[in-house]
């Protein structure tokens, strides 16, 4: 099993404006192939932001990698930069071989 995370940092008082994001956005996950299940989860929050991650959990990493250059992706990234104002830098990328 493959797990792909998306830390973000989101600017304070931002945080329902990122949230609503993605509940409304159309993730284009439903029938791609080793796909199993997606959280969007929340963290630590201080002075300037609050944590989140995206996490999704995949069969295999080559699956995941497949979709990232599927026209899937494409769809569900197409507005992924309209909203830069909320966020603290860009997101930032992490993926996990489960072992156990």
């Amino acid at each position: 099993m493959y797990i792909a995370m998306n830390r973000f940092k989101i600017i304070k008082g931002k945080e329902k404006i990122f949230e609503d994001i993605w509940k409304n956005r159309d993730s284009h996950l439903k029938n791609v192939t080793g796909f199993l299940n997606f959280h969007l989860i929340k963290g630590r929050a201080n002075e300037d932001f609050t944590l989140y991650a995206s996490h999704s959990t995949w069969n295999t990493e080559n699956d995941f990698t497949n979709w990232t250059r599927s026209d899937s992706f494409r769809k569900a990234h197409k507005n992924a930069g309209e909203h830069s104002e909320i966020y603290v830098g860009h997101p930032i990328f992490e993926g996990f071989v489960v072992i156990i």
